[in-house]
């Protein structure tokens, strides 16, 4: 068998399924933080190159004036076309800083939960310093 003294810390196979379903579930958000923070970043780029023109109760915005084939994109039932150059780039902004903060847990989460299962590194190489009295392996 193997050499490796290693004791889970779960007892019952229920434990060991919650913390994999929560280990998959938590990496599984960082990723959807990490797009719609990609996603959010890559509209409010495109928002902030707008040229708006109001039409009445609708906001028609290009992002390129000169190119006639550039994408125009229309906004209905809006009074003001400022909603869109300047609330809705607000609020993509807060959108992107509250799923990077979501990310960064999500990282965290599965950062201590992958330490805590993997802590104990044995390096395999058998030195007299390294060999405790009693003929227990010292943990790196």
């Amino acid at each position: 068998m193997l050499c490796i003294s290693y004791q889970p810390d779960e007892k019952t196979c229920i434990q060991f399924v919650i913390k994999v379903a929560y280990f998959l579930l938590s990496a599984l958000s960082l990723i959807v933080c990490v797009l719609a923070v990609a996603f959010a970043s890559y509209r409010y780029s495109q928002i902030t190159q707008f040229t708006c023109e109001a039409i009445p109760e609708i906001c028609r915005c290009k992002l390129d004036t000169v190119d006639p084939l550039s994408r125009t994109f229309m906004f209905q039932d809006v009074l003001d076309c400022a909603d869109i150059t300047s609330t809705f780039s607000l609020y993509l902004l807060i959108q992107i800083v509250l799923n990077l903060l979501a990310a960064i847990v999500g990282f965290a989460v599965c950062f201590v939960m992958w330490k805590d299962r993997y802590q104990i590194f044995y390096v395999g190489i058998r030195l007299h310093s390294l060999i405790v009295p009693g003929g227990q392996q010292q943990k790196v």
